[in-house]
């Protein structure tokens, strides 16, 4: 992995992006993609989009969410505790016990989230599941006042970010959801780019907003790009570890490389396409099988306007929507591969109907 790269990857782990906050984050991608991208362009939405190769005939879509969960601000009480909403998709017990960051118009702002000790619970409370309502932040402050002096209404808060290195290649940090397939995307963009052999369509690497609270920034830019191929870039269940269903969730593991999915989300021609780069190319891959529209950008994608040729290649991730989401480097690496080839190898003639090729 270029060195360049990695202190990127790095850095959009580090800036927060909660849904509908995702400005630092951004403005982080747009500086980065200026040095290769022939465009970089934000809509009203707050989407970046970067662009290699406007004019070509054929147009593919690579899409990887910037936003991560996280929670907002809604009540400052007497005492100067924070109580919150929860934004996108949370198990409360994950909160217990984390330090947390409220990022104020001043910049971040430490805090915590605990729960009554374990001496002082009732044997009833014990054995109840908290829930996200009932928690509290803690930023040390004396009193409503002093509290509201640093943190308004609608702040948005985020577990304390930060990137740490493994054994094995591996890396574990909040936001890998979906951090990993957007710098994916922004790195298969650099890769095509830079490569010796003639891009022949228009690659366009998207920054989506909001996927966490309904697909909302894959809906707006995919109808403004209008691409004929979309690929959405997410993680997936790492089913590698304890309690997890392989029968189910199917085999997928760290390190084993992207899980390219097949079922009816899923355009038969493009993954075809992506597996058969796989293949000459010499790159480690998994098949992952939903039987549905998935709950990630790849169905706003299919469904836009009069349709889109539509894929999911995902990566492996342990503990998602945790502080501590696991990742193989590795996996992100090969991925960026698969799709700077994937574009590469298309022809502007391209026919992408099922049964048509």
């Amino acid at each position: 992995m270029d060195p360049q790269a990695r202190d990127f990857f790095q850095a959009l782990l580090e800036t927060p992006s909660p849904s509908g906050y995702e400005e630092p984050v951004q403005n982080l991608v747009r500086q980065y993609m200026a040095d290769f991208a022939d465009s970089v362009e934000t809509d009203v939405h707050g989407n970046v989009i970067g662009c290699k190769n406007p004019a070509g005939k054929l147009r593919v879509m690579l899409a990887g969410h910037c936003d991560q969960i996280g929670l907002l601000i809604s009540h400052i009480d007497d005492s100067g505790y924070l109580f919150t909403q929860t934004v996108g998709g949370w198990d409360p017990q994950q909160l217990i016990g984390q330090r947390m960051a409220v990022w104020t118009t001043d910049g971040p702002l430490p805090a915590v989230i605990a729960r009554k000790p374990i001496h002082l619970l009732e044997e009833d409370e014990r054995k109840q599941v908290v829930k996200a309502k009932d928690l509290w932040l803690d930023i040390g402050a004396k009193d409503k006042a002093e509290a509201a002096e640093l943190v308004r209404i609608g702040d948005p808060v985020t577990l304390e970010l930060g990137f740490q290195a493994m054994r094995n290649n591996l890396a574990n940090s909040p936001g890998m959801d979906d951090k990993t397939g957007l710098w994916v995307c922004v790195e298969a963009l650099r890769r095509a780019s830079l490569a010796s052999q003639t891009l022949d369509v228009a690659l366009y690497t998207v920054s989506t907003v909001q996927e966490e609270i309904g697909l909302r920034g894959a809906k707006t830019s995919a109808f403004g790009v209008d691409p004929h191929v979309g690929i959405a870039v997410d993680v997936t269940h790492a089913t590698d570890c304890p309690t997890i269903d392989k029968r189910q969730e199917g085999e997928v593991t760290l390190g084993g490389g992207p899980v390219i999915y097949r079922g009816p989300n899923m355009n038969p021609v493009v993954v075809d396409g992506l597996l058969g780069v796989c293949e000459s190319q010499k790159i480690d891959h998994q098949l992952g099988a939903i039987g549905r529209g998935t709950p990630t950008d790849a169905n706003a994608l299919q469904l836009t306007r009069s349709g889109v040729a539509a894929a999911l290649v995902s990566i492996p991730n342990r503990y998602m929507h945790s502080a501590v989401e696991m990742i193989s480097l590795d996996d992100i690496d090969r991925t960026a591969d698969l799709l700077a080839q994937y574009a590469l190898s298309l022809a502007e003639d391209a026919d992408f109907r099922p049964g048509m090729a």
